[in-house]
């Protein structure tokens, strides 16, 4: 069992990482995100994978910024926020019929986007 959560843990990071690095250079796809996700699912999984990705001189960055306090970028907070209620938005508009899981999905939007914006934003260096 255990090898099985191993395994899931390092497909779900490598997923979370190819669309974080395609987050890179298409404009709606969040990357700061989605590369935090998959170093937390690679440092629960692999060492080699979790050094490899910090230690990335393209997008190492990301997370180094975070982990050290510096932020994330506000690019990231936009997109991040834009597309969560957008998600949310949909899902309680077309896809959800009870009301009181509306309310639910409503709560959760509100609680991340409190969250990603007390986030510090990492200002550019002059």
């Amino acid at each position: 069992m255990k090898q099985l959560k191993k395994v899931l843990l390092i497909i779900a990071g490598t997923v979370s990482l190819v669309i974080g690095i395609l987050g890179i250079i298409l404009p709606l796809v969040p990357t700061t995100p989605l590369l935090l996700l998959a170093a937390a699912c690679y440092v629960r999984s692999s060492e080699s994978l979790y050094t490899w990705l910090i230690s990335n001189k393209y997008f190492g960055s990301y997370i180094q910024n975070y982990r050290n306090g510096h932020g994330i970028p506000l690019k990231a907070k936009v997109m991040g926020v834009s597309l969560l209620w957008i998600a949310m938005g949909y899902s309680i508009l077309f896809v959800i019929p009870l009301l009181a899981v509306k309310f639910l999905l409503f709560g959760v939007a509100i609680y991340f986007t409190w969250f990603i914006l007390k986030q510090k934003t990492l200002r550019k260096a002059e």
